[in-house]
Order: C-alpha cells, then sequence, then structure tokens
C-alpha cells in the first residue's frame, strides 16, 4: 500500500460513483479511519472506490492510501464491475447490466470456466463441491453468488433479463412501468416481437403476460395484439380490490381458524368498519350481478366476465355466512 496525492488521482471510470450521498462514510473514515484503501492502475487512474475517494476529497485529505493494481483493461473494468455489485447501492436496471458485462469480461479472461450458458442451478452440496475448483473453472455465477450473497437463479435471471430484452422492454423498466417479473415473460420472445407488444401490457400481470406470450407462440404475434387491444381492460380499482380481498380473506382466515380474541379497544373500530364493509360489499355484488345480467342478455362476444373479478377474493365471505352473522349479532347489540 502506497499513499498518492489525491489530486493526482484521475476518476475516469464509467463505474465509479461519484455522485451518491457520502455522509455516512464521511463520519466513518473520521470515526475509525479509512479501512479499504482505494485501488489505482499504473497511471493514477481510479478502477474501485469512487464513494471512498469523494468522502476523503471533501474531507480535505491530501495523501490518500492505495493500491496499485498492474491489470489489463479487461481485469481492471471487472475490479470496477465487482465493487459496484458488492456495495449494493445500485438500481435493479444497474445491477442488471453490471452483471451482464462482468459475465462477459470474465469468460473471456478465464474461457476455461464453466460458462454461462452451461451453469446447472443445482443443490447446496454440488456448489460447495464447486467452490473447491480453482477460481478460473468456477462460473462467474457461482463466483458473483458467493461475493454478493444473491442467488445463483437471481444472478442467472438478470443477466438474462439484460441480454434478451429489447430495447423498448429496457426503456419501460428504466421508466418505471414494467417490472422484472414482466420482463421475464417477455424475454421468450425474440426481441422484434417484444417490440411490438411492450407497450400494450405494461398493466398487465406477469400471469397475463405469461398468457399473451403463449398467444404469440401458438397464434402469432397479431392475433396476439388485436386481443389485447380489442379486450376490455380490468379497472385499476377492481385490481387493487382484488388484492385487499385476497388479503382480507387470509388474516380473517387466520382469525377464524385459531379463534383469536382480543380485548383491546381497536376491536370496535374494526367491527364498526366490518359492518360498513358489508353494506359496501352487498352493494357491489347487486352492482355486479346487474352488469353480469345486462351483458347476458346482450350476448356479447369477448367481454369481460366481472365474477371471476370477485370470485376468489369473495369465496371466503360467501362460504363464511356464520362466522360474519355472528360479527354482524356483536355489532347490533352494541
Amino acid at each position: 500500500m502506497q499513499l498518492v496525492d489525491i489530486s493526482k488521482i484521475q476518476t475516469e471510470n464509467d463505474y465509479l460513483r461519484l455522485d451518491t450521498n457520502i455522509e455516512q462514510l464521511k463520519k466513518s473514515i473520521e470515526t475509525v479511519g479509512l479501512i479499504n484503501p482505494l485501488v489505482i492502475n499504473e497511471e493514477n487512474k481510479l478502477i474501485a472506490g469512487g464513494r471512498r475517494y469523494c468522502a476523503l476529497k471533501e474531507l480535505g485529505h491530501k495523501d490518500v492510501p492505495v493500491v496499485i493494481v498492474k491489470k489489463n483493461q479487461q481485469e481492471e473494468e471487472l475490479i470496477s464491475i465487482d465493487e459496484n455489485l458488492v456495495r449494493k447501492d445500485l438500481t435493479k436496471i444497474e445491477v442488471e447490466k453490471s452483471l451482464a458485462r462482468g459475465r462477459e469480461l470474465y469468460e473471456q479472461l478465464y474461457p476455461e470456466a464453466t460458462k454461462f450458458s452451461e451453469e446447472d442451478l443445482s443443490t447446496p452440496d454440488s456448489n460447495e463441491i464447486k467452490k473447491e475448483l480453482p477460481n478460473n473453472k468456477r462460473s462467474f455465477i457461482d463466483i458473483t453468488a458467493e461475493k454478493t450473497g444473491l442467488s445463483k437463479k437471481v444472478i442467472k435471471s438478470a443477466i438474462d433479463r439484460e441480454e434478451k430484452s429489447s430495447d423498448k422492454v429496457k426503456a419501460l423498466r428504466s421508466q418505471g412501468v414494467l417490472n422484472a417479473t414482466q420482463a421475464n415473460e417477455l424475454i421468450r420472445l425474440p426481441q422484434d416481437e417484444q417490440e411490438h407488444i411492450a407497450d400494450l401490457v405494461t398493466e398487465k400481470s406477469a400471469k397475463e403476460v405469461k398468457d399473451i406470450v403463449k398467444k404469440v407462440n401458438e397464434q402469432g404475434l397479431q392475433y396476439a395484439v388485436n386481443s389485447i387491444v380489442n379486450s376490455p381492460q380490468l379497472p385499476k380499482e377492481y385490481k387493487s380490490l382484488k388484492t385487499l380481498l385476497q388479503r382480507t380473506n387470509k388474516v380473517l382466515g387466520k382469525i377464524l381458524i385459531e379463534e383469536m380474541e382480543s380485548e383491546h379497544e381497536d376491536v370496535s373500530v374494526i367491527l364498526d368498519q366490518i359492518s360498513t364493509l358489508r353494506l359496501s360489499l352487498d352493494q357491489f355484488l347487486v352492482l355486479c350481478t346487474n352488469q353480469s345480467t345486462n351483458e347476458k342478455s346482450e350476448e356479447p362476444q369477448g367481454t369481460y366476465n366481472y365474477d371471476d373479478v370477485i370470485k376468489e377474493g369473495m369465496e371466503a365471505f360467501s362460504n363464511s355466512s356464520e362466522n360474519f352473522s355472528e360479527i354482524g349479532n356483536i355489532t347490533d347489540e352494541r
């Protein structure tokens, strides 16, 4: 380890994070000192330690401890990527890009290592055996899982998303309107087909996207696009209601099965809310029943059956009438 004038260190490195919050790091350096030195090459270019560099500079340090590495350009880039991944303050998109690029570099540097395409996401026992192999023969996924604590499956899926996603899918994910689970289904299609349907599935669940991808593969892209465009959309309020009902029924089921009791003052508030909820649910059922009756009389083609929306969410309510009658009696007595 050597000391180098911080003003002589160059920071032209795409992987360095020089714009993150470093207040906590500065306090740590002031309290216990710099634990890990900066990593630079023989040309004084910073390879790893962007946040530490910024903290030291803001604290007014002149001569800073460094480790000078003698590596080729690929190795230097891989070192930078490793530090980024271990730090764990990257966005999901940044993690995927770093993993994909890291895998590419690693397999170029270590051609004898197990290839990404050959990686077997196997049991923990066989993973322990792989750890006994020389590093230049272990796969990038295997070594990265050990360094980062991420599972091999998560790493492989992340690399797949980065390498197989079309530009449109990546853009929508960066905008936050398409999530990783949806992307996992879309990348089963060629990139040109992803481009055509990506905008159309942003409001779809992962299961719906999976069904659409299946439809593309079995009946063609145009048929799938037409089915999306012509199919009535489930309002977001209905989606929220479905999720809330599922959660409510899960909690109620646990309370009823275990016969939980409580004397907390909030129980009376809960009972009042349940009474209000019962009235709202009755009105909602009437609304959906009337709509369903009207739709059947008109014999529409391909309309959405709103009974499906509430079937799962209302199951516990319809099958537990005695329990809810008891709750109603309690509120009536009050």
